[in-house]
Formats: C-alpha cells, structure tokens, sequence
C-alpha cells in the first residue's frame, strides 16, 4: 500500500520563494522517464485532443510540446480559465487605491439600480461575492433550471443587468452560507465572473482592455492575443480570450512570484496571497480563492496548487511548495472526460516528476 501524504502550504510561504523568471531560451527536451512516457500517451490519443503540455521549475522550462497541429504560436480559448485574469487586475486596481473588494458592486452600478426583483439585500452584494461565485443571486451554471444560468446571459446584450435582475436565491436543497465552510455558498456563475468587467472599467476609469495591456501585456511582453468581448463592449471576464501557452505560463509564474515580475512589483503579495487562498468549498478536496481554484494533485505525495481552470480541461496551474507552473491547453469541449485526463497527467506524471517521486 502506497503512503498518500497532503501536504498543506500556508500561504505565508511566499516569503521563501526567489523571484525566478522564466528562461524559455533554454527549453530543451526533458529525458525523464515519466515525461517521455505521457508524451507519447497524448500523441497516441489516450487523452483527445490536448493541444499543448508546459511545465517550469526554479524559473527553468523543462518540458514543452504542442499536439494536434498546434505549435509555439498558436493562440488557445481556454474558456473559462481567463476569469482569474479578473482578479489579477483587481488587484491592481485595488493597490492603486482605486478599488477595494470588500465595496459594494452598487457603488460602481449607480446606473443600472432599477432592478427587476428589487430587494434590499441586493444592496449589500461585494465585489468579494462575485470573485468568489458566492452572491446571494440565483445564478448557477450548474444547474440547466437556474434562472442565472449562462446560456440564458448570452441571450442578453447587457450581460451585468442579467445577474444583477436575479431573484435572490434559496437554499432549499442545502445548507445555508452560514454553515458553509468559510461562511459562503459557492455556485459556479459565468454571469458573477462577467459583472466585474463592467465594475472595474468604472472603478479604474478606463477601457479595462486598455488598463489590462499597460499593466499586464506589457511588462510580461504578452503581444499576441485575442481579447473576448461582451455584447456592449466590454472586456469579457467570463472566459473566452485566446493567449499564447508560454503567456498563459508567464501569467502563473507571475502569482507565483506573488506579484513581481523582474523586480517590478505589479500586483501586491498581500492580494496574491489573499486571492489564492481559500475563501468558499467546492466540494471534497476543492476550494476557490478569489476566481483562482484550489487544489492539491500527486499520486503518492500530494502537493497544494491553485490554478485558472476552463471547459475542456484547460489548466494553469502555479505549485508554490515545488516553485514550479504548469500549463495544459485542450479543446476537449464538453467532454465528460476532459477534467479526469488532466488531473491523470498531473498525478501520474507531472507532479512525480516535479517532486523527484516519480521513476
């Protein structure tokens, strides 16, 4: 019997880690056995159609492969994994002293405070409900019967209206927040990810897209992309915008660093900390931060990450207790597999080899 051991990481393990870059002049072929291995399991097809593995460790690239007619340049719609962008330009925003998640959304939606199904309660929503998808609206995109499910948003060209006309919810078939872990009831919801574009655009004063190239895409020298846009033009937060596979790797090795980026501080450590750690339960063994899941992934040994997720499989993930980022890009759409395959390469293959436990 194997010895399956959870290694919890505080998130004051920050303070430990070196502000490592990522070198990609000098990725290579990595000859570990375990890598060789999943190689040709995913050329084989034994997981679809994965279209790019990454992984780095101590700022080094030590694996990199594009499958199913994909190469270096191609562009990736990982879905829903580019919410988490969201939070990291929250928290720009908010050391800018510009935002802060703990205001109400109402304090930047005074134009839109005539609401179908008023309520006073809707009054005291946060920023923090929507960055943790626990609002106390009735949007669930688990559920096809939600009145707030996503597929009914994308009907509406004002997709922050649609969430904030919801009802208010109950929790007939579960326990109420308070007696949540964390004191939230989490409900996956496109339409609470959206409504943040719309809140920060207000709060910072300009186009976010334009706020997102000068204090993101431009110290990180991300240049290629495809931004997703709502029906009234705003910068889609919900998913959908197309990026580079060692972008979506700077981006994860940048909340690694917790916030630095050559020297230069572009997010705070106090927000990356407090974003990528627990703050509502999924279910067993899955958390949520602030649009950031949380999760710990090995076969014998487990190791704590936080990471953006999308339809399909779509992982970017940060380890800090193995300074180590991995990306794993898909187009398993809608697969009841795709998830499953993702978490086999990281526990089978990945993480033993990140963790020096593998063959």
């Amino acid at each position: 019997m194997s010895l399956s051991i959870k290694i919890s990481i505080p998130f004051f393990f920050f303070i430990t880690l070196s502000y490592a870059q990522i070198d990609f002049a000098i990725a290579k072929d990595n000859e570990h056995t375990l890598l060789k291995a999943m190689d040709k399991k995913i050329i084989k097809g034994d997981f679809e159609m994965i279209t790019s593995v990454l992984i780095a460790q101590d700022g080094k690239l030590i694996y990199e492969r594009y499958y199913n007619e994909n190469n270096i340049n191609s562009l990736h719609n990982t879905r829903s994994a580019t919410k988490s962008i969201a939070t990291l330009l929250t928290g720009i925003a908010k050391d800018k002293g510009l935002i802060s998640e703990k205001n109400k959304i109402f304090d930047y939606l005074q134009h839109k405070k005539r609401v179908q199904n008023p309520d006073s309660r809707k009054a005291r929503i946060m920023l923090e409900d929507l960055l943790t998808m626990s609002c106390i609206l009735e949007t669930d995109d688990s559920n096809i019967f939600s009145r707030g499910h996503e597929e009914r948003m994308y009907l509406i060209e004002d997709w922050t209206q649609f969430l904030i006309d919801l009802p208010i919810r109950s929790y007939t078939f579960g326990p109420k927040p308070s007696e949540q872990p964390y004191g939230k009831h989490f409900s996956y919801s496109s339409a609470q990810a959206a409504a943040v574009s719309e809140i920060l655009q207000v709060a910072v004063g300009q186009k976010l897209d334009s706020f997102l190239i000068k204090e993101l895409f431009t110290p990180l020298e991300i240049q290629e992309y495809k931004l997703d846009y709502t029906p009234l033009g705003f910068l889609n937060t919900a998913g959908g915008s197309q990026y580079k596979s060692r972008d979506f790797l700077k981006l994860m090795q940048l909340c690694l660093n917790r916030g630095n980026w050559k020297g230069e501080q572009l997010i705070s450590q106090d927000w990356i900390s407090k974003a990528t750690s627990p703050k509502a339960k999924v279910r067993e063994g899955v958390d949520y931060g602030y649009l950031f899941w949380i999760q710990s992934f090995g076969k014998t040994n487990e190791f704590s990450s936080f990471y953006m997720a999308g339809n399909g499989g779509n992982r970017m993930l940060a380890f800090p207790d193995l300074k180590a980022t991995v990306v794993v890009t898909t187009i398993n759409y809608n697969n009841q597999n795709a998830h499953d395959y993702v978490d086999k390469l990281l526990n089978e293959f990945i993480v033993p080899v990140l963790s020096n436990s593998g063959d």
